[in-house]
């Protein structure tokens, strides 16, 4: 009897309900099982240093799987990512300070300022398409980065405002590795919501918009509807991102989102792979973690301190080097990477053949 691989793909797949399941294989079950023990055992094992370093690729997941869905799946491009954190950041900032609201009002207060923002700037999107759609978002951040600026100024906040810790029951959140299993937990949140909102009809749509918006519109997909809620949602888990910024960081400032963090966020879904939510994940934690890597292996060059002037130059540069190498030579990511590296050890020791009338 014919029995698939052990992992199911695209072309093993024979009923729906291999296509629905999110876990379809033992191996997947497997290594599942096996990532969420070391996640669970990380924590306890890990520096402080690795511990603020996971919890910042937590926080940077949230953003790039939110911007993966509006950008990589609806193909509504938007260079607002950094001002939508920090309208989120100083909705909870300011409510945390001046009414001294808790948690479990600040995050949806966030949620609700990113659903507003999304309508507002999502209106351009039924008239815009790329360059002038992007220009379009981009005066999301200058506006957001304005207003905050201002009410830093007349509230007398120069050095940013102040946000107490979380409490529950009474428990202030305060340790370290409470955050990590907070942060991942929003991250496995916000993994699931996108997951279930691609094998909807919502998502079924989004892709169609992004092949071609005419075609779509024939076979009856309400476009204008749909691009406002590609928005509408980006912009609510791009809020919330903010608002656990805001407590993570115990402070907010204007500073802290500055043009280049749009850019970084936009340099995840290309480094990491468009269209793929793994590709977002990936993108993350490589874009978090790369400006630590080239400073520690600037650590490693002789009269290193005279070079400490310039190591934020040499991350801008090397940055730009790598997002140019990626778009060149892999385009389709690190998600393309990781895709062949994993067809080779499960085609292993046949040779994926191309199809017929392919370039060998």
């Amino acid at each position: 009897m014919f029995r698939p691989l052990p992992r199911a793909s695209g072309y093993f797949r024979t009923d729906y309900a291999d296509e629905l399941a999110l876990i379809q294989t033992r191996g997947e079950r497997v290594s599942l099982a096996i990532f969420i023990v070391v996640m669970t055992a990380l924590p306890f094992i890990a520096s402080p240093f690795l511990l603020d370093l996971a919890c910042q690729v937590f926080l940077a997941a949230i953003g790039a799987l939110s911007l993966m869905l509006l950008t990589g799946y609806a193909g509504q491009i938007s260079l607002g990512h950094a001002g939508l954190i920090a309208a989120g950041a100083f909705t909870t900032g300011i409510l945390a300070r001046e009414i001294n609201a808790p948690f479990w009002i600040t995050l949806p207060a966030s949620a609700l300022t990113g659903v507003v923002l999304g309508l507002i700037f999502g209106l351009p999107s039924l008239r815009l398409r790329g360059l002038y759609l992007a220009v379009s978002t981009l005066a999301l951040h200058f506006i957001v980065i304005y207003l905050g600026g201002e009410y830093e100024t007349k509230r007398g906040f120069s050095t940013g405002i102040m946000v107490d810790k979380p409490a529950i029951a009474g428990f202030a959140l305060n340790d370290g590795r409470i955050w990590y299993f907070i942060l991942l937990a929003f991250a496995a949140a916000t993994l699931l919501i996108c997951i279930n909102l691609l094998r909807s009809r919502s998502g079924r749509a989004w892709r169609a918009l992004h092949a071609k918006e005419t075609v779509a519109e024939a076979l009856g997909i309400s476009v204008a509807r749909y691009k406002l809620l590609a928005f509408v949602v980006s912009s609510a888990m791009t809020t919330v991102a903010g608002c656990l910024f805001a407590y993570y960081r115990g402070f907010v400032s204007i500073e802290a989102f500055d043009l280049f963090l749009s850019i970084q966020y936009v340099a995840m879904i290309i480094i990491g792979g468009m269209g793929s939510l793994l590709g977002a994940l990936l993108g993350a934690a490589f874009v978090t973690v790369f400006p630590y890597a080239i400073e520690s292996l600037l650590k490693l060059l002789p009269n290193v301190q005279s070079l400490a002037a310039d190591i934020f130059a040499v991350n801008y540069a090397s940055f730009g080097v790598v997002m140019i190498l990626f778009l060149i030579f892999e385009p389709q990511g690190l998600v393309g990477i990781w895709r062949r590296v994993q067809d080779y050890f499960l085609l292993w020791p046949f040779k994926q053949k191309p199809l017929a009338g392919a370039r060998k």
